[in-house]
């Protein structure tokens, strides 16, 4: 996607801008270029903004767009030549192979620029629902570009030496200008969509742990979609502007956006030919006939695009192989890294085993380990017992996951349970927050923290499910999961952790809550009380006072961060290229990308950074 961003950015604003030169020859394609490179850093300079704030003058500008190319070309077909549109019989298509052959093979590649841009439409998902996009698209775009085209082919039927810049030449000289001014707004509009497509794609990337972590910024705060990432946009802001200087010709640079566009159609194709396969499991006669249409067409267009690789289509190539690299080697250490905390997860037999202290001394003062585990100990907890002789007095297993709502009210943020009996003071909590909350800014996080945990003492909660004797404990296997089912008001969120044993015996711990995009109802109806309100009220269990006055006798002692630290490193016997790949290429993407401490915010002087080597 980001090689089809950078081609399609230039082609269309350069493409846009060189209209210039019909009306004004004597300036210098220097000069379109240094304009067109101007534009292009406005647009990415802009993305901080947000589409919400300028997307209201989109419609009418592309509205107006589209019905000015498709009423100039019915006038071109009317004045030039309306014996065009015999142009639609196969008749002439087959005749035009039988007389050409080679050139009329390689001229596809030049048809497929007729088709680019529709890759982008799924970018309006974020905007709009799937049917006004099919409705616009069929009874506006498609009916008004068919229009255009088939104008251009009449005014190239009288004057075919003007086949560079037919389009701005067919325009009839009293709407010259307007027309100039309308297709560079709507350059800018249209290459808008693709970078709010790339912003899209990459999240989802990250999301999936196919891509290194970067800062996500939403924009809006009623547009889950809406996102604005810096990095990826100063990248791709340097690439466009590198690329446009570097070819300076809209042919070249059409040449490299075709061969990318087919390529990804052909990508897309294969693997909707998997889904149909794997998931839906359609029929074998289905999956056939989609593919053999599917592929026939496509793999003609880029057997004619390969013909013009010398002529620009090296560039997406080179692009794409490097972000191939790229997301890759970090995809494949997300899932060791993974496989790592999954597999050294630390039991709650031997923890149970180790008694209240831990076999440790047990420090004044909280320690928060902080674990992308919702459920079960992470490894850094036996790695920290094991090297370390002394443990805080409190421990606070803290997982942080964000939700498609918009905010989490701070009473409502955090879902703590107890892990083992109450006098090992370990605790587990899942905090929550909304695309629109920053963790970063949350200042009050880690008091907070501590109220709802004290009043989740008062609750009386039970245990986290743990056994004490069976040997089942030490090869159990947690998986979280946690479901948004997405409606306008409200969404439901569900938290649901389950264990399983070697006898397949399964427990499931569920904790579900109820929110609306305004606030959260959950369990508990009120807003926490400060903790020196709860220590100063009478309860009749005394045993819950006396672990709520130990809690706020930590608190005063301090808090301290624990992160772990996990370090691949490939084994002596591994091959080069993985040794490369890992010891290199992972390692240098892992010292460039957001930190975890970063993003959560962690104060410096408070954290305490585990480190382990896992060799793979």
């Amino acid at each position: 996607m980001k090689d089809i961003t950078n081609h399609k950015l230039c082609n269309a604003v350069l493409s846009s801008v060189s209209g210039i030169q019909v009306n004004k020859p004597d300036i210098s394609n220097d000069i379109v270029v240094g304009v067109a490179c101007v534009i292009l850093v406005g647009l990415f300079l802009l993305q901080r903004v947000g589409t919400d704030k300028v997307g209201c003058i989109f419609a009418p500008i592309a509205l107006t767009w589209f019905l000015s190319i498709g009423a100039i070309g019915v006038y071109n077909v009317i004045v030039h030549n309306p014996a065009v549109v015999r142009a639609f019989s196969p008749h002439y298509i087959i005749t035009y192979f039988i007389h050409e052959r080679k050139s009329a093979w390689v001229s596809l590649g030049g048809i497929v620029l007729s088709i680019t841009g529709t890759e982008t439409l799924f970018a309006d998902i974020s905007h709009f629902s799937a049917t006004p996009i099919q409705v616009a698209f069929t009874f506006l775009v498609f009916p008004c570009l068919l229009a255009s085209y088939i104008g251009q082919a009449a005014y190239l039927t009288k004057f075919p030496e003007h086949v560079d810049q037919t389009f701005y030449k067919s325009i009839p000289s009293a709407i010259y200008w307007p027309i100039f001014v309308v297709a560079t707004i709507s350059a800018v509009i249209a290459s808008q969509a693709t970078i709010s497509a790339t912003f899209s794609i990459i999240k989802q990337a990250q999301a999936l742990g196919c891509f290194p972590r970067v800062k996500i910024v939403h924009t809006s705060s009623k547009i889950f979609g809406q996102i604005y990432i810096p990095e990826i946009n100063w990248i791709l802001m340097v690439l466009c502007v590198v690329i446009t200087a570097g070819f300076q010709k809209t042919t070249q640079i059409g040449n490299a956006y075709g061969l990318a566009v087919i390529a990804v159609m052909l990508v897309t194709t294969v693997l909707m030919i998997l889904i149909m396969l794997l998931v839906w499991t359609s029929n074998i006669i289905l999956i056939v006939t989609f593919a053999s249409t599917f592929l026939l067409v496509e793999l003609v267009y880029l057997s004619s695009v390969l013909f013009k690789v010398d002529q620009g289509g090296w560039a997406p190539l080179v692009i794409a192989a490097i972000f191939l690299i790229v997301m890759y080697v970090w995809h494949y250490g997300t899932v060791k890294r993974y496989e790592f905390e999954m597999q050294s997860k630390v039991s709650m037999g031997w923890i149970l085993g180790l008694g209240p202290s831990l076999g440790l001394v047990r420090v004044p003062g909280i320690g928060f380990i902080y674990t992308e585990l919702a459920h079960g100990v992470p490894p850094i907890f036996s790695h920290f017992v094991t090297h370390l002789p002394a443990l805080h007095s409190v421990v606070l297993f803290v997982c942080i996951k964000y939700l498609p709502v918009n905010r989490v009210p701070t009473e409502e943020r955090f879902l703590i349970r107890r892990i083992g009996p109450k006098e090992f003071f370990l605790y587990r909590c899942v905090v929550r927050y909304g695309y629109k909350d920053l963790h970063k800014k949350d200042e009050n996080f880690e008091q907070n923290l501590v109220k709802n945990l004290v009043e989740y003492v008062h609750t009386q909660s039970s245990p986290e499910p743990a056994s004490e004797s069976t040997d089942a404990d030490y090869n159990k296997v947690a998986s979280y999961s946690h479901n948004i089912h997405s409606q306008s008001d409200p969404a439901c969120s569900t938290f649901s952790a389950s264990y399983r044993g070697d006898n397949d015996d399964e427990v499931d711990v569920q904790l579900t809550e109820t929110f609306t995009s305004e606030s959260i109802l959950s369990e508990r109806s009120t807003k926490v009380p400060q903790i020196k309100q709860v220590l100063c009220a009478s309860h009749d269990d005394e045993g819950s006072e006396d672990e709520s006055e130990f809690l706020a006798r930590a608190n005063e002692d301090g808090i301290v961060h624990i992160m772990g630290d996990v370090l691949l490193r490939c084994k002596s016997e591994s091959n080069l290229l993985k040794r490369i790949a890992v010891n290199h290429i992972y390692a240098f993407l892992r010292r460039i990308c957001r930190e975890n401490s970063a993003t959560l915010n962690i104060p410096h002087e408070s954290l305490f950074s585990i480190g382990q080597v896992y060799l793979v």
